[in-house]
């Protein structure tokens, strides 16, 4: 389907005579990524960056969050609803004035690429942690196993799926609030990521090199994805339902 697609797209642009600075074909675009890799790479490299330190950060302080939240009620209810208001702010509205506060673009950046990432990882690990059989939870009372043996022998292994599910999402929202934090600031120079390249493009009419870099974003959303799904599938496959049927 997807050649198909691509035959069909560059069948019309050919067949229409459509000029490339409204629609490139396929082909041209392949040429652009070609030409304009010295340009393009070291863009995705800034990018990419920002999204992996966005996501690192988002597991340690969401992972950190979800914790205490398991650990005391009165700390959740006082602070999951400014999770929240931060997940259902669009980071659009905030990102010039975290870009304003902050000196550093780059942290700027990556704190909007944070915001956007850390509430998946928080919700859902909360959700795992909560989550445990009860018949379990009372097994391990009936053995006197302390308040930090059942986080760490029963409740963690139960909230590691749920986890790795909120990791697989916050992994494309990093990149995500990445590039709309990069629309944002529009920092030229050396060191700018693939959204300054669109629109830099798009300023020069460069309509292929806008193009090849929504494919080279694109790749590495998909990329992210695939190997956060490798990384749950090694960690669960072995024990739990969903890749246990993977395996079957």
């Amino acid at each position: 389907m997807g050649i198909f697609m691509l035959v069909l797209w560059e069948g019309l642009v050919r067949a229409m005579a459509i000029p490339p600075y409204i629609l490139p074909g396929p082909i041209l675009v392949a040429k652009t990524l070609v030409s304009d890799w010295g340009t393009l790479w070291p863009a995705l490299v800034v990018t990419l960056t920002i999204t992996l330190q966005a996501l690192l950060a988002a597991v340690l302080v969401g992972g950190a969050l979800a914790l205490l939240f398991s650990l005391s009620r009165w700390i959740e209810l006082s602070l999951f609803p400014y999770a929240i208001i931060l997940q259902v702010t669009p980071i659009v509205a905030i990102a010039p004035l975290i870009i304003a506060w902050v000196d550093d673009v780059d942290v700027s950046l990556l704190i909007c690429a944070w915001l956007v990432a850390f509430f998946p990882i928080l919700s859902n690990t909360v959700l795992g942690l909560r989550s445990v059989d009860r018949n379990l939870l009372d097994l391990f009372e009936l053995y006197g196993a302390s308040r930090w043996r059942t986080l760490l022998e029963l409740r963690l292994p139960a909230a590691l799926p749920y986890f790795l599910g909120g990791l697989r999402i916050s992994g494309g929202l990093a990149l995500i609030g990445a590039v709309v934090a990069e629309f944002v600031a529009g920092s030229g120079g050396r060191a700018s990521g693939l959204a300054y390249r669109i629109l830099e493009s798009g300023y020069q009419l460069k309509i292929p090199r806008m193009f090849a870099a929504l494919v080279l974003i694109s790749a590495a959303g998909i990329a992210i994805y695939l190997l956060l799904s490798l990384i749950s599938h090694l960690l669960l496959r072995r024990w739990h339902e969903s890749a246990l049927g993977e395996e079957r």
